[in-house]
């Protein structure tokens, strides 16, 4: 998977594959082989080339030691289909995933209504966990997956209307 990594405003080239025990980074050419798990949300244990680094991320920052990096993810594949494609004030919005992986919780029901930056569906990708939020104000008009299906980049997983 190709991205474009924004760190603290200068975009890097990254591309990353994973193999179901590891991560392969390479990030402006570099490539760093990379296990990764985490034993919290939000939290992240890596280890490379036998050193243990300890990182906390939210939406925006990665913090690692005492540097913080202020951080943007941008996939040029999925521009379209991020989970705020088609957030329309007065229409519906569906909610993607970016990249392949499996739903391990589902936070909302169809009905529930729901408020923009909420939390509504749970996908694990590269052994992280990604809650995926509400675009926009509504409801749930429509859950198209289930807790422990297997999804693809760009399968539509929530509608909210």
């Amino acid at each position: 998977m190709k991205l474009v990594v924004e760190l603290n405003g200068e975009p890097r080239e990254v591309t990353i594959a994973h193999d179901g025990r590891s991560i392969t980074a390479t990030v402006d050419g570099r490539e760093y082989i990379i296990d990764a798990s985490e034993p919290e949300p939000g939290v992240f244990l890596l280890k490379h080339e036998g050193r243990v680094f300890e990182a906390y991320a939210d939406e925006k920052t990665v913090t690692i030691g005492d540097r913080t990096f202020e951080t943007n993810v941008i996939d040029p594949k999925c521009l379209r289909g991020s989970a705020t494609a088609g957030a329309e004030a007065d229409g519906h919005a569906e909610i993607r995933t970016a990249m392949p992986g499996k739903v391990v919780r589902i936070l909302k029901a169809t009905g529930d209504p729901v408020t923009k930056g909420e939390g509504v569906i749970v996908v694990e990708a590269m052994k992280m966990q990604n809650e995926l939020k509400s675009p926009k104000d509504g409801t749930i008009g429509e859950i198209k997956v289930s807790e422990g299906m297997t999804v693809s980049a760009g399968d539509v997983l929530v509608v909210i209307d």
